[in-house]
This record gives C-alpha cells, structure tokens and sequence, in this order.
C-alpha cells in the first residue's frame, strides 16, 4: 500500500511538473517574398502553421511543427495564371524572455524548414513541384498573456527555401525567400 501510494504521489508530481512545459501554437500571416520565385513575381501570400513546442530550460523551447503558404503571381501575356503554394516541416529553437516587470516577454526563434513548393494552373492541376528541401528561418515577436493558459504572439519570420525547379529540360533556379507577419495562439498544455 505504501508502495502504490508513493508512486502515485510520483507520478502526480511528475505529471505537475511537466505541466506548462508543453505548448501547442496556431498562427496565421501574410507573407511578402523578397525576391521573385524563378521567373514568377510573387503576390503577398496567407499561410498557416501550427507547431508543438517542449520547454526544456526556463527561456528555452524546441519545436516542431508544419506550414502552408500560398502565393499568386503576376501573370505575363504569354503565360496563364499561376498559384504558388509551399508546404512542409519546420523545427528549431525559442528564446522566450520576460520584459522587465511587466506581463510581457519577447520572443526571438531561428529554425530549420524542410519544404517544397508545388506550382499549380488556374485549373488546380500541378505543372511543377521543386521537391522537399532545406531552408531557414528566423522570427522575432512580442508574447502578451491572455489567461492562464493561453498567449497572443505577433511576430515577423524571414523564411528563405533555396530550391530549383525543373520544366521540361530546363532546370531553374527558384528560391523562396520572404517575410511573413503574422499573429500566433499559444495554449499551455
């Protein structure tokens, strides 16, 4: 009986203990490429991402999670229109530091991202995909408490995916490179 109750106040401590730890954030955004995509003039894009983050020093988060971003672009004469979409993994650290006395605290992150981008027609149909690749990324925003559990994050990512792209025989080089501003829910779990 001892035995059973001492492994219970265990493991109640221990479940206590890793509470807080564990967050899961939705976060949307514009997106501005900073550089035209191959050929293409890049419209400001939407995106979403949703990721798991394990806090495992006071201020420091590893996270992992995954991410949609769609673009349209600027057409020429010669072409039809064209959608732009990048989809894939992303994973890296958070530095999470409150701001002197106040509720607030700044946020600053750099990850990796392991993302392709599929290129498809008016119709919906892909006419090219530059296949999943490596990339970076780097953020900076502000975390403001709404409750308990629960935390507004506005921030800025810089994201840059260098990929190629092949049409026909002809290979491109098409890198993503862009600036997305966004606002995240976190939610302690």
């Amino acid at each position: 009986m001892k035995r059973s109750l001492f492994f219970a106040l265990l493991l109640a401590a221990t479940i206590t203990s890793a509470q807080d730890r564990w967050t899961l954030e939705l976060r949307g955004g514009t997106s501005s490429a900073t550089t035209d995509f191959g050929s293409a003039n890049l419209k400001t894009g939407l995106g979403i991402e949703g990721t798991v983050a394990y806090r495992f020093m006071p201020n420091l988060s590893a996270y992992a999670g995954w991410g949609w971003n769609h673009f349209g672009a600027d057409p020429t004469p010669a072409e039809e229109k064209l959608d732009f979409e990048e989809t894939g993994y992303t994973v890296g650290l958070q530095f999470v530091h409150p701001i002197g006395e106040s509720t607030l605290s700044y946020r600053l992150g750099a990850g990796a991202v392991f993302n392709h981008v599929e290129v498809e027609n008016s119709a919906g149909d892909k006419v090219a995909d530059t296949g999943h690749g490596a990339g970076w990324q780097l953020e900076a925003g502000l975390e403001i408490p709404l409750s308990t559990s629960m935390v507004l994050v506005p921030d800025v990512r810089y994201r840059s995916l260098p990929r190629e792209m092949t049409t026909g025989s002809t290979t491109t080089a098409a890198d993503l490179n862009y600036i997305s501003v966004g606002v995240g829910f976190v939610w302690s779990l």
